[in-house]
């Protein structure tokens, strides 16, 4: 059966067995990981740390766990190379997943149900429990085939990510436990794509949480009060959302871009009041924005300065997130570690869409710590379902991609000795 035919169907189909004597072991082995509920607010970390450790054991891994902080245990499984010295590299992924409606889900979100077309429903099918199996599962194949490389490999299980990672992996990257990895190239979540092609994400955008404050005039509801919030507060959104219909414009009138090539703004909060008869003397409205690494930051900063200006006196805004690192990966064929990520992907006729990824990912830690990493994840003819109801993973697609991983592995932990290696 060529894989095409293999596509998984959009709508459900009917519940199949729940595991069988044909079902693949790495399917079974998914779908237990799937079943360990790590949603927020309440994610059960310890199970999967020993879910997890226990499949590292198995497979001869070296174990390491580190705790960022109280309750926050990151696991690293450890493939030690026959070089130590060179750089190793990295695979990261996160163990916790977002929280589910589940009256929307047509299955528990929880219970792995395979249905009959090999559909896996689950949260963390997508996002991201299918890679951290599917790293696993590549390193089995490959110890299988009695395959060694010079260059060690690390996995990084790590939480909190779906939260901002900042009792994760932007705490790990600052321990010596993280430097003792002597990381040369990572790998870390992508996206699904519901074409042929595979999603190849370089870089993100900097995500920006603004919260902007109108102070005005109170009174009684009755009355024209003049310099109002309320007033002020009309003037920041008018520019703040002018500007957000300009970047929308740009993305739609221009095919060459993507999502993560534009600014996007979206107002999230809007507070103020006490009654329905009083004017209030402050109201706040806060924004999500998410800013390529194509933008000037400092100018972009002046922007929100000069919009905030315009709206009047006693008008301010403070950040509740500002990353300001706009580090990127090389995707040139002069660099080793590009070179043999798409020498692989070219050999197994694989379409790479390389793109700036549009949300946030522990990728950017990892950047910002000097490594380059690539947001990957094998999910083509996929339809987009992280965060979303009945989030699902063809089992056929599952396997595809530890394939997939096999060979991006085989072809990295072998780059040769880099120039400072030597």
């Amino acid at each position: 059966m060529s894989f095409a035919a293999l596509v998984p169907d959009m709508a459900p189909g009917k519940p199949g067995k729940s595991t069988g004597a044909s079902e693949n072991p790495s399917v079974t082995l998914f779908r237990e990981y799937l079943r360990i509920d790590t949603v927020h607010p309440k994610p059960d970390y310890d199970a999967a740390v020993r879910f997890l450790e226990r499949v590292g054991t198995d497979l001869g891994l070296a174990c390491q766990k580190v705790e960022v902080c109280q309750g926050r245990v990151v696991l690293i499984l450890t493939w030690q190379g026959t070089n130590p010295r060179l750089r190793s590299i990295l695979l990261n992924s996160h163990t916790d997943v977002v929280p589910v409606f589940e009256e929307h889900w047509t299955y528990p979100p929880f219970e792995a149900v395979k249905d009959s077309q090999g559909n896996i429903y689950a949260r963390g099918a997508q996002d991201m429990k299918c890679v951290s199996i599917q790293y696993l599962e590549a390193i089995r194949r490959l110890k299988t085939e009695g395959k060694s490389f010079a260059r060690t490999i690390h996995l990084t299980f790590v939480p909190d990510e779906e939260v901002g990672g900042h009792k994760g992996m932007e705490m790990f990257v600052q321990r010596p436990e993280f430097k003792a990895l002597n990381v040369g190239f990572a790998m870390d979540e992508g996206l699904a794509s519901p074409s042929d092609t595979f999603s190849v994400f370089y870089g993100e955008r900097s995500p920006w949480w603004i919260k902007v404050k109108c102070m005005g005039s109170p009174g009684h509801g009755s009355r024209f009060i003049s310099n109002t919030a309320a007033e002020k507060m009309h003037k920041v959104i008018n520019s703040f959302l002018a500007f957000r219909e300009s970047e929308k414009q740009r993305l739609k009138s221009d095919s060459r871009l993507t999502l993560g090539d534009v600014t996007s703004l979206n107002m999230t909060m809007l507070e103020g009041g006490v009654s329905f008869n009083v004017v209030p003397s402050e109201m706040a409205a806060s924004f999500d924005i998410r800013i390529p690494p194509t933008v000037d930051l400092k100018a972009f900063e002046e922007q929100v300065a000069t919009w905030c200006r315009g709206a009047g006196d006693g008008v301010t805004y403070e950040f509740h997130q500002k990353c300001m690192d706009q580090h990127i990966t090389s995707t040139e064929e002069s660099d080793p570690w590009w070179k043999a990520f798409s020498g692989v992907c070219r050999d197994m006729k694989l379409q790479l869409k390389l793109e700036i990824f549009p949300a946030a990912t522990d990728s950017r830690y990892i950047r910002a710590a000097g490594h380059p990493a690539i947001g990957f994840s094998p999910m083509n003819r996929t339809p987009v379902l992280l965060h979303d109801h009945n989030e699902f993973l063809n089992e056929q697609v599952f396997l595809r991609g530890i394939e997939i991983y096999a060979c991006l592995l085989t072809a990295l932990a072998s780059v040769p000795p880099l120039p400072a290696e030597r």
